[in-house]
């Protein structure tokens, strides 16, 4: 897709690419297994493009978006199949922050001093 999505596209788009090409949802546990390695796999590009870390021979040094993307993908099927309308709850989720934290960070010296 070279058009902008939005987050109730993406999880239309995975759905449908699941229903057509993956034949069904990997379940819940294992989605979640899925989540927390593709999040360990954008920690590793993190550490060693922006940390201490350097890149291994051969290992590819610019996938952060990729890694990202996977990320998501796997999030939005989570989202999927527990009946999470992600654009509602990143709503709510922002209304949520708002409320709680509108001054909080603004005086927070650690990050203004």
């Amino acid at each position: 897709m070279t058009e902008d999505i939005t987050i109730r596209d993406a999880q239309s788009a995975v759905h449908d690419w699941i229903t057509k090409y993956g034949v069904r949802y990997f379940s819940e546990l294992t989605n979640m297994a899925i989540l927390t390695e593709e999040v360990g796999e954008v920690a590793r590009v993190i550490a060693r493009k922006y940390g201490d870390q350097s890149f291994k021979k051969g290992e590819a040094e610019d996938n952060l978006a990729d890694e990202l993307a996977d990320v998501l993908w796997v999030l939005l099927c989570l989202a999927n199949q527990t009946g999470v309308d992600l654009t509602e709850a990143l709503s709510k989720n922002i209304a949520k922050k708002t409320d709680r934290d509108q001054l909080r960070h603004l005086n927070n010296e650690k990050l203004i001093g």
